[in-house]
């Protein structure tokens, strides 16, 4: 790696919390001066605006968060079940950290990019669309080992377990209350024991 590619790593993980829970848009080049202790004129030298930070910034975020996820789905768990189960636990166990670090990048750059930020609305596009391939591909392959019952729509489920950890991390955070997070893991849970998950007869 050259020193001008060690640079540009350094300003995006050294910003990647700040732009998490300060903003895509809102986090300015001072923010990004005073976080990395660069001067803008560095920071320029290495990118060509604040919004080029902000993409590399939010694919290295996205990037961390995917990484995570892909342990649940490794050979570590067995079974399909455990594997969907280890989303679930992931959720339980690290949402502390989640929070901490200004929550779920994925839904943060959502609702800010929309039509203002066209290149990072594609950018979360492709994020979630990954994300529900990934379970969506779990689940079919439960259901080639007959784990999972075969007349499920799996990319449906994809979706709705998204859509339920993401609506249970934006309530949780914004009103401080743990809870709903853990509703919606909660029916996730359920969902996988007893709507997806085949029992011996």
């Amino acid at each position: 790696m050259s020193k001008a590619e060690k640079t540009r790593q350094f300003i995006i993980e050294k910003t990647a919390s700040l732009f998490n829970t300060k903003g895509y848009l809102s986090t300015s080049l001072s923010d990004i001066s005073e976080a990395t202790g660069l001067t803008k004129g560095s920071i320029y030298g290495n990118f060509e605006n604040k919004d080029e930070v902000a993409l590399e910034v939010y694919k290295y975020n996205a990037a961390l968060q995917a990484k995570n996820m892909t342990r649940s789905f490794s050979d570590e768990f067995v079974t399909t079940i455990d594997k969907l189960h280890a989303i679930v636990s992931f959720y339980r166990k690290n949402w502390k950290v989640v929070f901490e670090n200004g929550g779920c990048p994925l839904m943060n750059a959502a609702t800010e990019a929309d039509d203002i930020f066209p290149e990072l609305k594609k950018q979360v596009t492709r994020s979630f669309e990954s994300w529900i391939q990934k379970i969506t591909a779990v689940i079919m392959d439960g259901q080639e080992s007959g784990e999972i019952y075969p007349n499920i729509h799996a990319d449906e489920y994809g979706s709705l377990f998204i859509m339920l950890i993401e609506g249970g991390i934006l309530l949780s955070k914004t009103t401080g209350d743990e809870k709903y997070l853990n509703t919606a893991l909660n029916r996730i849970a359920f969902m996988i024991d007893k709507e997806l998950k085949i029992f011996p007869s």
